[in-house]
């Protein structure tokens, strides 16, 4: 057996690759970093109160959580993959949009917070919103998709707000002040007593979970697998490519691993037709559209297309109606001056209390959400759901009974823009 140290090892394989003249093979600089022990991290079962609980760290999710810790609800954030971000990361659709219309901004807060110091540390440049563009696709905004990540998991913890990654719920049920949530993870069995659920999961799976009614289409819309080929791909500067998952369905376990296998099959059969070097993957598909919830307030294709201004508005949204098809997409532009809103009402459901949505499964019928569905949009309604949460559980009541103007006037502290106010 050597008597040789770790260290005299690490410094002898330096010196062979490098060589003593510094030629040779170059090696990646290495650091260190401590991840400091927490009490009971070992431990199988683990039991903890909090007020607000939110379920999917995704485009909406990550933002509720910011905004119930900011608002000082002990919060946890349930994630069941490896980073926050959603279909801005883990997708890679790191373009997110629409924050403005119509030459001013309308969806500003948490959301575009996050976007803006993403942009910034990263070098990025800004579209012009004084300025209409020709097609709504030029005012999005491209951001480093693994800068974004992590700055949104700054955020969190900034925010108080703690995250269990690779965990989800396995049963929920209701208890006199709130909801018991027992979620699994690998070597982690996790109870979770709470006064206030948000569900982010996209499909509004906790919804499901607890009984209340959700709506899909028997078809959905393709999901997308995006890639890079040829040249290095140059996060933060362009779009990747992406290849439509006919029939990508985020429903389960087993539906979603059949869209990832399909899409990565397809690019594989394109990667040998072209002859180019795979640069860039994506771990998973990006999907469209799934379950949506029958809420307080449906939101018609009619009230987005008209902008109604609904009594209860608690964020603004934009963008084409923007159904994708097996035959392509033709968006819909909606008409000059027109700026949707979307109600609490639609992130409530139907007779449900201390819940809420936020994201695509919110409640609307399938043209409007084809609308409803893009980043920005779902970052508002995040931010909100994350204010009714923290009122909500702060008031020992159901968000519902939130007083409207106590939500606009939160909303307002944390720099979102108020429907139909200036």
């Amino acid at each position: 057996m050597s008597d040789e140290s770790p260290t005299d090892r690490r410094q002898f394989l330096q010196r062979s690759l490098l060589g003593t003249t510094g030629l040779g093979m170059a090696m990646a600089s290495t650091s260190d970093v401590v991840a400091k022990p927490v009490p009971g991290e070992m431990d199988v079962d683990v039991t903890q109160e909090v007020d607000v609980l939110v379920i999917g760290g995704g485009t909406a999710g990550n933002i509720a959580a910011i905004q119930a810790g900011r608002a000082g609800a002990k919060t946890l954030l349930v994630e069941r993959g490896a980073q926050l971000g959603g279909t801005t990361t883990t997708g890679g659709v790191a373009f997110p949009g629409l924050f403005d219309a119509w030459g001013k901004q309308i969806i500003a807060g948490i959301g575009w917070e996050l976007v803006k110091e993403c942009v910034e540390l990263d070098g990025g440049t800004f579209p012009n919103f004084a300025k209409v563009p020709k097609r709504h696709w030029q005012n999005q905004i491209q951001v480093n998709l693994f800068l974004y990540a992590i700055l949104a998991e700054e955020k969190c913890e900034q925010a108080g707000v703690q995250i269990a990654f690779h965990e989800f719920p396995e049963s929920i049920r209701a208890t006199p002040k709130g909801w018991q949530v027992d979620c699994l993870g690998f070597g982690t069995r996790r109870r979770v007593l709470c006064k206030q659920v948000i569900d982010c999961t996209g499909g509004a799976e906790v919804v499901g979970m607890m009984g209340f009614e959700r709506l899909r289409e028997e078809e959905t819309q393709p999901g997308s697998m995006l890639f890079h080929l040829g040249e290095a791909n140059d996060p933060g500067r362009h779009q990747l490519h992406q290849l439509y998952v006919h029939g990508a369905d985020s429903t389960n376990s087993r539906t979603v691993t059949k869209a990832n296998l399909t899409g990565r099959k397809s690019i594989l059969a394109k990667l040998r037709k072209e002859k180019k070097r795979l640069m860039h993957l994506q771990p998973e598909t990006g999907f469209r559209e799934s379950y949506r919830i029958v809420g307080e307030t449906t939101i018609t294709v009619n009230d987005y297309t008209s902008g109604r201004l609904f009594k209860d508005a608690v964020s603004n949204a934009f963008y084409p109606v923007d159904l994708h098809t097996k035959s392509g997409v033709k968006p819909k532009p909606l008409k000059p001056g027109t700026v949707p809103s979307i109600p609490l009402g639609a992130l409530i459901p139907k007779g449900s209390r201390n819940i809420l949505v936020a994201g695509r499964c919110l409640s609307s019928d399938r043209l409007a959400n084809s609308g409803l569905r893009v980043q920005a949009s779902c970052m508002g309604m995040g931010q909100a759901a994350g204010v009714a949460a923290s009122l909500a559980a702060k008031n020992g009541t159901t968000p519902l009974d939130v007083p409207l103007a106590e939500i606009h006037r939160q909303l307002a502290k944390n720099g979102a823009i108020i429907p139909g106010k200036t």
